[in-house]
C-alpha cells in the first residue's frame, strides 16, 4: 500500500485491547510491521502490541510530533474515546496491509 509521504501518529494495541502504545513514524506500514515482528521496542514487544487501532496523517514531522506528546499525556479513558471516534469496533486497520 502507498501512503505518501506523511508523519503518522499511530497507536497500537493488543488482542485484548487493553494496553496501548502511542507512537510517530514517517512509514506507518513499516512500523506496524516492525511493531508485529517484536522489532519495535520493549514495551510493544512485552506486551504484544501487534494491532495498529488508530493513526492519523500529517503533512509536518513537527505537528506529528506535538501531537504525538500530547496523546501521550492523555488520559486512559480520553484515548479509548479519540480511538473509537475514527474506529469504534476497535479493528486492526492493517489487517489487510501485510
Amino acid at each position: 500500500m502507498s501512503r505518501g509521504l506523511y508523519f503518522s501518529v499511530y497507536i497500537m494495541s493488543n488482542f485484548a485491547r487493553t494496553v496501548f502504545y502511542t507512537g510517530v513514524t514517517n512509514n506507518l506500514e513499516r512500523r506496524v510491521r516492525e511493531h508485529r515482528n517484536n522489532e519495535g521496542g520493549v514495551f510493544t514487544s512485552k506486551y504484544k502490541c501487534h494491532f495498529l487501532v488508530y493513526y492519523k496523517d500529517y503533512a509536518d514531522i513537527n505537528n506529528a510530533i506535538a501531537r504525538e506528546k500530547q496523546l501521550k499525556n492523555w488520559q486512559r479513558k480520553w484515548k479509548i474515546e479519540l480511538i473509537r471516534k475514527e474506529n469504534p469496533d476497535l479493528k486492526d486497520l492493517a489487517g489487510g496491509w501485510l
